[in-house]
């Protein structure tokens, strides 16, 4: 599996290439920024490997205690983590709702304070607004995470296969599923077939 000073790398490199291509298809600043920021963020601080004490991990900071449960529930390389738009998707549901929970508490805070008048209707309604009116640009912000979380997937996959390549020539190639194993008698019958050369006489 690649450092992640490679994968850091990969995004670096990436995001050049990304945004003249973002901006030539598009001819938006707007949605290419979106993009190309929303990549750069994935792969710093929000791709896949947020589940294991990564470099991703310690750049949150002090606030890289949101993702211990992530980390104690789901198991290293797993679908839910890496998958293609399932692990984007998850991580986003994930962190929104720790951000909830924080806009809450804020909000509760300031209604104490300030007098701050809102509801639960005004909340969601709010919500839906902006994903209505601002489609085009969550859906590039949605781009860009996936983006960033692939270009890191990709690149772990690669490795995988590069070594098993390494160690098995053109049979690493192949899906873990369909390579033979040779199938081994138990080892009962292995034991007495040792025991009857061994009791041979010799001539």
């Amino acid at each position: 599996m690649p450092s992640g000073r490679t994968h850091d790398r990969i995004t670096l490199w990436g995001l050049p290439f990304l945004t003249a291509l973002t901006f030539g298809h598009t001819q938006s600043g707007n949605i290419t920024l979106i993009v190309s920021g929303a990549f750069l963020f994935s792969g710093l601080m929000f791709g896949p490997d947020l589940d294991i004490y990564s470099v991703q991990y310690k750049r949150w900071g002090y606030l890289r205690w949101v993702w211990i449960p992530y980390q104690k529930t789901l198991r290293h390389r797993s679908l839910l983590s890496h998958g293609l738009i399932i692990g984007t998707t998850l991580r986003i549901l994930y962190l929104g709702c720790w951000l909830g929970i924080l806009g809450i508490f804020l909000l509760g805070i300031a209604q104490l304070v300030w007098d701050v008048g809102w509801s639960w209707q005004l909340l969601v309604k709010s919500v839906q607004q902006s994903l209505t009116q601002h489609t085009g640009e969550w859906l590039a912000l949605y781009l860009g995470l996936e983006l960033g979380a692939m270009s890191h997937a990709v690149s772990d996959w690669g490795s995988s296969v590069y070594k098993r390549f390494q160690k098995q020539g053109s049979r690493g190639l192949l899906p873990r599923g369909k390579m033979k194993k040779r199938k081994l008698p138990p080892r009962s019958t292995r034991r007495s077939r040792s025991a009857v050369v061994k009791r041979r006489p010799k001539h």
